[in-house]
Order: structure tokens, then sequence, then C-alpha cells
């Protein structure tokens, strides 16, 4: 019959269904036992008033969403979530953004030899371990025998208490450029080189030049590159290494906040509801991206 499905058209390699589950049923398992298994448990804590130590670490007892009501009325809570979007808004939206696509943009047209040592410094600093990392910045910015304060010859100015929230935000910017800096030459790699000359042609400024030419072909890359760094930013637990989320919470993003609930206080209940709030502002981040991408395309 004509409105007849061939079998071949609803199993394109001929494995059949059971040989199908077979080959993805390690990775279906893999995603539930380390995603969906510890983001149900993490909800399921969240409705309860468990504890690191005490009574309430044995038995702990359902409380519904009182953690969350909590966490909305906490003057803390708050806090963190101010800087964390300060935080995400100066070294990922701009501070990554923009240098790695200055560094892109500059080094397209550099000696090879140039172009090869910048990128292989820009790497390491992703690429370096995170303990490493914070340990290169603090003796950078200590206030006693610092490298800033004796390149400035004053040995007077605590930086990481001072002015925790930014030094934090130039610490993540030079840490994570890279990314952005690979993501956008790529990109720029795609620009074709006719529009570009012809842009040069007509007399365009840089400026003009990539807001009229470069910018129309990598607006996908843009947004791609945006929502990769941002959600890595907020869940960044790197800070903690620097400033522990001080002095007086000065410092203290979400992640930093929830690791202080859970460990420092022990509210193991109000820390995962934390977190759950934290995983729906990711989802809904995310959801946003996708939203911009559909109507891009």
């Amino acid at each position: 019959m004509s409105g007849a499905t061939h079998p071949t058209q609803r199993d394109a390699s001929g494995l059949g269904v059971a040989r199908a589950v077979g080959f993805v049923s390690p990775a279906l398992l893999l995603i539930g036992l380390f995603l969906v298994f510890p983001a149900l448990w993490t909800i399921y804590i969240g409705l309860t008033n468990y504890t690191l130590t005490g009574p309430n670490s044995v038995a702990p007892s359902f409380v519904g969403l009182s953690n969350f009501m909590a966490g909305l009325d906490d003057a803390l809570f708050g806090n963190a979530v101010w800087l964390t979007l300060l935080f995400v808004a100066g070294s990922a939206v701009l501070g990554q953004n923009l240098l790695g696509f200055a560094l892109a943009w500059v080094l397209r047209s550099a000696r090879p030899v140039v172009r090869r040592t910048v990128e292989t410094f820009v790497l390491l600093a992703w690429i370096l371990p995170s303990v490493v990392v914070a340990y290169l910045w603090t003796a950078v910015l200590d206030r006693d025998g610092g490298t800033l304060n004796t390149l400035l010859g004053d040995g007077s100015t605590a930086w990481l208490v001072e002015y925790p929230m930014a030094s934090l935000i130039v610490f993540n910017t030079w840490r994570g450029t890279a990314f952005s800096m690979m993501l956008y030459g790529s990109a720029l790699a795609a620009v074709p080189p006719s529009q570009l000359e012809t842009a040069k042609t007509i007399g365009a400024s840089g400026w003009q030049t990539v807001r009229d030419v470069v910018f129309p072909h990598i607006r996908g890359h843009v947004l791609t590159n945006t929502l990769l760094i941002s959600l890595w930013t907020a869940n960044d637990f790197t800070p903690f290494l620097l400033t522990a989320g001080g002095p007086n919470h000065e410092s203290e993003t979400l992640p930093v906040f929830i690791y202080q609930q859970a460990i420092a206080n022990g509210e193991l209940g109000y820390s995962a509801a934390i977190s759950f709030l934290l995983l729906i502002v990711n989802l809904l981040v995310s959801l946003g991206y996708l939203l911009l991408l559909r109507r891009r395309a």
C-alpha cells in the first residue's frame, strides 16, 4: 500500500528496538547514576531539615518548602545572588567576551610566532589547576610582598580584603579568556575575506567592520560563548580559594554561600534548597538561549 511505512524508514540503522536500547543503555545508566539521581536526591534533601551533625542528620524531618522560603527571606542569600550577577556580568559577559574577541581579532593578522606564543600563555591560565592559579594570584595580590604592590611601590593595599569582588572579576577574566579567544578565533576564520577587504576599501573603521561585517557572521558564536561562560562562572567555586567569601560576605557568590551553609553551618537541607534554586536559574538561562537561537534561525 502506498500509505504503508517501510520498516527501514522507522529504523534506518536496521538494529531493531531491542538492540538500539542495548547500545544506549550504558550511557543512560551513567546519566541516571551521576546526573538524574543526584539531582533528585538534592531536591529531596532540600525538602527536609537534614543537617551535617545532630539528631536531624540521623532522622531528618520533612519540612516542605520551608527551606526555599527561608532562602528567599535570607539577606545573605540575596547578597550572594547580587554578587553572583556582578561576578558573571563583570568577568564573563563583559570581561572574557570582550578580551577573548579582542585577542582573536588582533591575533588573526599577527605573525605565527607571536600568535602561538600569546595563545600558549593564555591557554596556560586556563588549563592550570584552580588551586595553583589561586595560589599564584594570592601571591600577586598579597599586601606584604605581593607582586602588584611591589610594582606599584605601595605595600599598604590588601587587594583581596579592600577590593575583593574587583579582584575576583579581574582574576576570572584573566583565567577564563582562553575559551572565548579560541571560539572567536574559529568563528573569525569563517568570515569571508572578500567582505573584510571590501570594508577596508571603502574606508570603514575597525569598529564599523566588526559591527557591520563580522558580527552578523558570528552572532550565533557570541550567543553560545556567552551562555557557556556565564553558566561556568555562575557555578565556579574558585573564588572561595582566594577570599573564602570574605571579608564580611563581600565576595560570597552563590557556590561559596552554598558551601558555607552546608559545611560551615551544617545546614544540608537549606543548602540543597539553594542549590536547586541555582539549578532552576541555570535552566532558565539555557532556555532563554535556546529561544534566542530559534528566533535567529
